[in-house]
């Protein structure tokens, strides 16, 4: 396994810097901001030595809210929520908030119960991107990241998380989603990456997804200026 000592954020390859982060999303042209969903959309995460105590959604709500004066942000994340209570609970107000971009984190509390419905989240994320992109918002998702190697009694779910991954996936293509793929990222193999009940990243984790949220949206950005 790869080890690493890092003294700061800044030293690290995998994060960006706030700067960076405004660089790449100049010129973006998203200004309400929804992140929905439970706890992984709501930021929760232990600290972690050497980097801004900052959740991955407000990395990217600063980055692509600076020299906005009239950006607005929401988050209804709620901790334990599954894809169905999002829906259920979540979309309407959402879409009265009437974004034009969203993130909907949601799926991996399904996967706690005793036979998850993977039909039946799948169904859920379909049904929230349909009503979402009805109203004109584009949507950008992420996989879930493989961390079975670093915390090892979660080995259990890993087939469940990959063919999870495979709905959001799904999902994602269907409605022209921007797809941040998580699951074989390098930040996965390091000792810290995770808060003490080995189901959240710490902030070192948040800062390497942010990043890579980043680079995907700049990227969609680019493209739709130059076509």
């Amino acid at each position: 396994m790869t080890t690493y000592d890092l003294r700061s954020e800044t030293d690290d390859p995998l994060a960006l810097s706030h700067e960076e982060s405004v660089r790449l999303l100049r010129g973006a042209p998203w200004q309400r901001l929804a992140i929905m969903g439970d706890s992984f959309a709501a930021g929760l995460g232990d600290p972690s030595e050497g980097y801004a105590h900052v959740p991955w959604p407000r990395r990217i709500s600063a980055a692509l809210g600076a020299g906005k004066p009239d950006f607005a942000y929401l988050n209804t994340g709620v901790k334990g929520k599954r894809t169905g209570e999002v829906r259920a609970e979540q979309l309407d107000e959402v879409l009265a908030f009437r974004p034009d971009l969203v993130n909907v984190a949601a799926g991996g509390n399904d996967l706690f119960d005793a036979e998850p419905d993977l039909d039946g989240v799948e169904a859920d994320l379909d049904a929230m991107y349909g009503a979402l992109r009805a109203q004109g918002a584009d949507i950008f998702a992420f996989t879930v990241t493989n961390v079975f190697e670093s915390v090892p009694e979660l080995a259990v779910f890993s087939d469940r998380t990959a063919a999870l991954n495979d709905r959001i996936r799904a999902v994602a293509r269907r409605h022209d989603a921007v797809l941040i793929e998580m699951w074989h990222h390098p930040v996965r193999l390091r000792p810290n990456l995770m808060s003490a009940d080995g189901i959240h990243f710490a902030m070192e984790g948040h800062a390497a997804l942010a990043a890579e949220i980043v680079k995907a949206l700049g990227a969609r950005s680019a493209h739709r200026a130059e076509t």
